[in-house]
């Protein structure tokens, strides 16, 4: 557990800078801050869902499961608000719990499977339980054409008292708060795991699942934990979105670009790190929304190739690249010449 407080020390600084951001950007951008704070909220949502992938990516397990636990998360959320009314701070906790139990559920069965055999199953995961949720009834959850959710934080506008950019700020400034409380979980719950013994079991596991064993690392029973951590938190990530979009659908939900922007960002950012898909998830965000003012209809080429770039010229990352540059030069002492020995 050596460095842990520190590290703790610096999620909360973190999160400090996020609670002050929104203010921050409204008093110096006025009107143009409505789009910065969309941008952030962005940013969040991407490291979020990327953080939680790589938790589980420590154990060397590549899953293609993330759409399912935020489609779960959001369809929770919704299921319950249409029939009980339930509210958000209610409905967040027990999304990330149904998501949860479904990772229990699966990574029982599947987490004895390798490479491609794991990220197979998955995928077929994702895809069965979107077939089960349109089969539900449409009085529960919408059929095809999903569930309405409304949406929270909504300030009354009142003519002469406030102008509606200000209504819109105060909209966004609540929903980033919610996430950055999110981010900031996972953050913790990231440091936690990277500070104990389970970093040793995690990198035993990815390494050498086998050698691992013979250590006496309970190698299911690790990656088992690092799923559900993993999968409350994209549940719990899909309850928010669900409110925020105020619809959810199960072609949007159970979208495979969920799973691929998970998968991404930390390989763009640096794998295995805390660091890493914050870092890559800032990047990627605003690339994004400068590659689309730039390059409105194809703007998704610009973008692959910036991804494709940064896997072959940066194989560890955004992180690996500023620990390069970082990296002090080894003062090189020259040789005493032979004849000044004695």
């Amino acid at each position: 557990m050596k460095g842990l407080g520190r590290d703790l020390a610096l999620a909360i600084l973190f999160g400090v800078i996020l609670a002050v951001l929104p203010v921050a950007l409204r008093q110096f951008f006025g009107r143009s801050s409505v789009s910065y704070l969309s941008l952030a909220t962005n940013a969040l949502v991407l490291a979020t869902l990327a953080l939680s992938w790589d938790m589980l990516a420590r154990t060397g397990q590549l899953s293609l499961a993330h759409a399912a636990f935020t489609g779960a998360g959001a369809y929770t959320v919704a299921i319950l608000f249409k029939l009980v009314n339930a509210p958000l701070w209610v409905g967040i906790p027990l999304a990330g719990l149904v998501a949860a139990v479904l990772a229990l559920g699966l990574g029982s069965v599947t987490l004895r499977l390798y490479g491609i055999y794991f990220a197979i199953a998955t995928l077929a995961f994702t895809e069965v339980l979107k077939a089960a949720v349109q089969q539900l009834p449409t009085a529960v959850a919408g059929g095809a054409a999903g569930i309405n959710v409304p949406t929270l934080f909504r300030p009354t506008f009142v003519p002469g008292a406030m102008e509606r950019w200000e209504l819109a700020f105060l909209r966004n400034q609540s929903y980033f708060w919610v996430y950055a409380g999110l981010l900031l979980l996972a953050v913790i719950v990231s440091v936690i795991l990277q500070r104990s013994r389970l970093r040793s079991a995690f990198t035993a596991i990815r390494t050498n699942e086998q050698v691992a064993g013979v250590m006496g690392v309970n190698a299911v029973s690790v990656k088992l934990l690092a799923f559900v951590l993993s999968s409350f938190i994209a549940g719990s990530l899909g309850a928010i979105e669900a409110h925020r979009l105020g619809s959810v659908s199960p072609d949007g939900a159970f979208s495979v670009h969920t799973t691929v922007l998970a998968l991404v960002t930390p390989i763009f950012g640096g794998l295995y790190t805390t660091l890493g898909p914050i870092l890559g998830a800032t990047v990627l965000a605003g690339l994004e929304e400068t590659l689309k003012r730039t390059f409105s209809e194809g703007y998704l080429i610009g973008y692959g190739i910036v991804l494709v770039a940064s896997i072959l010229f940066m194989p560890r990352g955004l992180v690996g690249l500023i620990s390069r540059l970082l990296r002090r030069p080894r003062k090189v002492v020259p040789a005493e010449p032979e004849e000044a020995r004695p």
